[in-house]
């Protein structure tokens, strides 16, 4: 994991968390998987744990069962220098997967498509003469849909807020005549969290689809202040606190993860894996001393 991402996407599978990692690396450049684990004796039985890295872009995912179904709430948009760079990634991720916009020119991008892989995990492919030949750019997208739609705006600041070395960058609004979507409201916009690019948009359509568990961002914490500070400013919904995963206003999932914790999940031997796991399932805030504990003594 780059040690300057501080906010990692997490994707949830119910078998699949390995296979897909293993895609993934294989279509985009500069790409490895860094690391694996196994928690024995979870809730969801034996999970694998996979850390990779797309692009220099740090993720992670998990086999814990069929609880949660990725959707296109949450997307990564890839940004390309060139348009053969976009028709290769389309050719292998749409691979088995759906077309949610097909390639092809639109009037926002001349190049661009919005494809759900077969895995379930959604990705939007775009020219951007700004990036470097060979190296894509991927930034977490995030659709406000259903109750969200139209607050993608004060979703922005609310983040920003929260997060440090922050900014707020361009804000592209629907006009007049773009219903369902409200004047006003935000049809695309871009905001760095922790010096990570995300982008945002409102979308008044009718969707079969909101955030859930299966996508989550994971923020890497040095000390128990830390986790304190996101925790209290982050979770608004109690009853989904658990083993450090919580729930924001807008039902974006987050796990407040110390520093330490993967860590001691990477180096540790099975034994020490096993005791931090029984540790933290009962957890709903993470709590770093108690995990250090566990780790250093039987």
């Amino acid at each position: 994991m780059s040690s300057s991402q501080k906010i990692v996407p997490h994707l949830w599978f119910d078998k699949e968390a390995v296979e897909a990692a293993e895609l993934y690396v294989s279509v985009f450049p500069d790409s490895q998987i860094t690391g694996t684990t196994m928690l024995r004796d979870t809730p969801s039985g034996d999970t694998d744990i996979v850390s990779f890295v797309l692009a220099g872009y740090a993720f992670q995912a998990i086999s814990a069962g069929p609880f949660f179904k990725l959707n296109p709430s949450i997307s990564f948009t890839v940004n390309c220098a060139t348009a053969d760079e976009v028709d290769a990634l389309w050719a292998k991720l749409a691979d088995g997967g759906q077309a949610l916009m097909p390639l092809g020119a639109y009037p926002f991008n001349p190049c661009f498509g919005w494809v759900q892989d077969r895995f379930g995990l959604s990705w939007q492919l775009a020219l951007s003469e700004t990036n470097v030949p060979g190296q894509p750019s991927i930034t977490p997208s995030l659709l406000f849909v259903g109750a969200n739609c139209g607050k993608a705006e004060e979703a922005i600041g609310f983040y920003t807020a929260v997060f440090s070395n922050s900014a707020v960058g361009h804000v592209l609004r629907y006009g007049s005549g773009q219903a369902p979507d409200q004047e006003g409201t935000v049809m695309h916009a871009d905001f760095l969290l922790d010096g990570q690019r995300f982008t945002i948009g409102d979308s008044a359509w009718p969707h079969e689809f909101a955030f859930n568990e299966a996508i989550s961002f994971i923020v890497t914490c040095d000390n128990q202040a830390e986790i304190d500070a996101y925790w209290e400013r982050l979770s608004a919904v109690p009853e989904a606190e658990q083993c450090g995963w919580l729930k924001d206003r807008y039902g974006l999932s987050w796990q407040i993860v110390p520093t330490a914790m993967g860590e001691m999940m990477s180096t540790g031997s099975p034994e020490q894996i096993a005791r931090v796991t029984q540790a933290f399932l009962p957890m709903k805030k993470l709590d770093l001393a108690v995990l250090i504990n566990a780790f250093r003594h039987p």
